[in-house]
């Protein structure tokens, strides 16, 4: 009990006493007088009439009481949540030992919700109550710390308190600030230990997203099926790469998501995992809870009091990052349904944007962009930028059913305001110094590498040597291009680069560089039409 005292001295929780509790305590004290297994404690006096929370280990000590007593007595404060619930749960623990014991002692109590249903972790990450967690098992087995993938939405928020019934673990959550923005990350922790969670970890991304993520895709122009700029696809490899480290750090032997067994992501981070750390369990809620949809998991967390950020009326799955921002769910799972203008959040809509052009002018080297307007910017500031940009004049609206690598079609909307000027001004400066047989093989394989990308399959050696193949095709894409950006459409203005193969002399219709000779063409169709020539003639013998 040292371990749960150390944790909550520190914390300067108390049980506050009202009437109403003082009334369910003596219920639960008349129940416990008639002694059952160890009646030992039959006077019953562990918590009158609410003690401080902190002098819980020291009665205990002190009273010795039965499993039962203390199990009836603990149970009476259900209704405590947060770090206050987790403290009871785990008292219970320590006085009943096994929580599959501390069912059958209070049976089908309604109130047993946070002591008989629940096996704590400890909270205070000590050696001492490392050790005490690592007894009792959850309902499905039992694991000590669990790294989650954690938004604070809702999925996410549910799974918590789960992950700690059934598998009896402590819960660390991972937030990754990938450029979502809005305020998402504001009192997320307090909510996380709210849920019972024992921390909160926040990494900062941004950068390493963009750099290394979104940039490597630009470079290989991947686009899914011909629309999809592969927002979400991209982010889910840099979240779960940093959940690995986060894992290590913590010590941790399991990893979870709140994925849906129905959609793409789960395969996109388990196959990070697998890459990068394959003696990590992978827990996936979504695919084992009785939870069968969103309105089941809004009820769940209304019962277990977690807020959260939807209603019945109106919900969509959405997710954000600094590259774009997905919708799905509620009308968009009809595709006959055509998209509230409500919904969309990263840009105007085109009929309301200004009624005047803007011209953004956007430098490369190597392939990558590196100043917008002539400021020099970092990978993920660049990328905000023109979100600003595209956004105000309505551009990067992506509305497509797509092929899920699960086997079904989706509909989805997408807004990648920034990233539909990035990929449209980086293509025009590959047709301006790449050939054409460099740019046929280029298309075919960033086809590939966006089947790649959107099936999860980042750190595989094909993606790695197809990068290879990119960053040597794309050395030359150095120069400028301006767009103009006008009413949801960004068109090229201009573009240049000392790397250019366009030769103004040769390509003009006026006699100039000595380089190509009009007459010579005669020659070159000859040859080149040769195949055609000979299957004609065939076909006249015939």
């Amino acid at each position: 009990m040292a371990a749960v005292a150390a944790g909550v001295a520190g914390r300067s929780l108390a049980l506050t006493a009202t009437s109403g509790r003082s009334q369910s305590l003596a219920s639960t004290r008349h129940q416990a007088q008639g002694g059952g297994e160890g009646s030992s404690f039959s006077s019953f006096s562990l918590l009158p009439p609410f003690r401080p929370a902190a002098e819980l280990p020291r009665i205990l000590d002190k009273k010795k009481p039965s499993a039962r007593a203390f199990c009836l007595a603990a149970s009476s404060s259900s209704a405590y949540t947060g770090e206050l619930g987790a403290l009871l749960d785990r008292a219970v623990l320590q006085v009943c030992g096994r929580r599959d014991r501390c069912s059958r002692i209070l049976g089908s109590s309604t109130k047993t919700t946070a002591t008989a249903s629940a096996v704590m972790a400890p909270i205070d990450g000590s050696a001492e109550a490392t050790k005490t967690a690592g007894g009792p098992s959850g309902l499905r087995g039992k694991l000590n710390r669990v790294v989650l993938a954690y938004s604070g939405g809702l999925d996410t928020s549910v799974i918590v308190p789960w992950l700690r019934e059934n598998y009896g673990c402590e819960v660390v959550c991972f937030t990754a600030d990938v450029g979502q923005g809005g305020g998402e990350t504001t009192g997320l922790e307090e909510k996380a230990k709210a849920s019972g969670a024992s921390q909160l970890v926040i990494r900062d991304l941004k950068e390493e997203f963009v750099k290394d993520f979104i940039f490597p895709c630009l470079k290989a122009g991947a686009i899914y099926e011909r629309k999809y700029l592969l927002g979400t696809s991209m982010a889910r490899p840099v979240i779960a790469k940093a959940m690995v480290d986060v894992a290590h750090e913590v010590g941790a032997d399991a990893v979870a998501h709140g994925c849906t067994g129905k959609g793409n992501d789960q395969v996109r981070f388990e196959l990070t995992f697998c890459a990068l750390d394959p003696s990590l369990k992978v827990v996936a809620p979504w695919r084992e809870w009785d939870i069968k949809g969103r309105e089941d998991a809004i009820d769940y967390a209304k019962k277990h009091n977690v807020p959260i950020p939807v209603t019945k009326k109106s919900i969509y799955s959405r997710d954000r990052n600094l590259w774009h921002l997905s919708h799905e769910g509620d009308i968009l799972e009809d595709p006959a349904n055509e998209p509230k203008e409500e919904m969309y959040l990263m840009s105007t809509s085109p009929e309301q944007a200004p009624d005047s052009p803007e011209y953004v002018d956007i430098a490369f080297e190597a392939g990558i962009p590196v100043t917008v307007n002539g400021r020099d910017l970092s990978p993920a500031a660049l990328v905000a930028a023109l979100n600003d940009l595209g956004g105000r004049h309505g551009i990067g609206r992506c509305d497509m059913v797509e092929n899920r690598f699960v086997g079904m079609k989706s509909r989805g909307v997408y807004e990648t305001p920034g990233g539909t000027i990035l990929v449209a001004a980086a293509r025009e400066l590959e047709a301006l110094c790449l050939d054409r047989e460099t740019i046929a093989v280029k298309d075919a394989l960033a086809l590939k590498y966006a089947e790649i990308v959107y099936a999860g399959q980042w750190f595989c050696p094909l993606r790695e040597g197809m990068d290879q193949f990119m960053n040597k095709v794309t050395e030359t894409c150095t120069g400028t291009v301006r767009m103009k950006l006008y009413k949801g459409s960004a068109t090229v203005a201009s573009r240049t680069s000392p790397f250019s193969l366009y030769r103004e002399d040769i390509s003009s219709f006026e006699e100039g560089s000595g380089i190509y000779n009009q007459a010579d063409a005669e020659g070159f169709i000859r040859l080149y039409g040769l195949p055609t020539r000979v299957r004609a003639m065939l076909r006249q013998k015939q």
